[in-house]
């Protein structure tokens, strides 16, 4: 009989033993971080995410615990060209491998081309799939090619140039030179 695991609280050693595999299609509501990301647009958005573990050299006495993550969304941003919204998707299929504490993944992790992450019985796989979305997301979202046409000129059509003629700051000065009559 598989056992049935709780992404909130999941025991990643019984995961991977088990080879569990996990799946969901949540609505992006349920991740506060990426809804602040996009100012609370879309929330009804689907997030697609399947995470399954594996077992490396199980007959060792140390077996490698490892997580394979995939989640997809389409996040309604806002351009920063046009500033208008745009529907930006963002995908992460990224593996990771379980060490038994924080400082030996600290350690190790430098060294290593995959993420290590400490080893939990009750291991947040919601939280990570946000982290890593949240990664994954462009620093300027934009459009391949904008809707509008992006103004760019910095003078409005109401703005009055100054006029050439400008009293010098200094020339109330000039009065209290010496030698300069008052």
């Amino acid at each position: 009989m598989k056992k049935v695991f709780d992404a909130r609280r999941l025991d990643v050693k019984a995961f991977a033993e088990e080879a569990g595999k996990i799946s969901a299609a949540d609505r992006l509501e349920t991740y506060p971080r990426l809804m602040a990301e996009t100012g609370g647009r879309g929330a009804d958005t689907a997030l697609n995410w399947s995470a399954a573990g594996e077992l490396h050299n199980p007959k060792h006495l140390h077996p490698e615990i490892w997580l394979r993550l995939r989640a997809r969304t389409v996040l309604p941003l806002t351009c920063q060209r046009c500033l208008a919204p745009v529907e930006v998707a963002v995908e992460v299929e990224r593996p990771f491998r379980f060490v038994a504490d924080e400082n030996s993944a600290m350690a190790g992790d430098d060294s290593s081309e995959v993420d290590l992450l400490a080893l939990s019985r009750n291991f947040d796989l919601i939280e990570l799939i946000e982290d890593e979305l949240l990664m994954d997301m462009p620093v300027a979202p934009r459009h391949e090619v904008c809707p509008e046409p992006v103004k760019l000129a910095v003078a409005d059509d109401d703005f009055e140039p100054e006029s050439a003629e400008r009293a010098n700051p200094f020339a109330l000065l000039q009065r209290f030179k010496p030698g300069k009559p008052r």
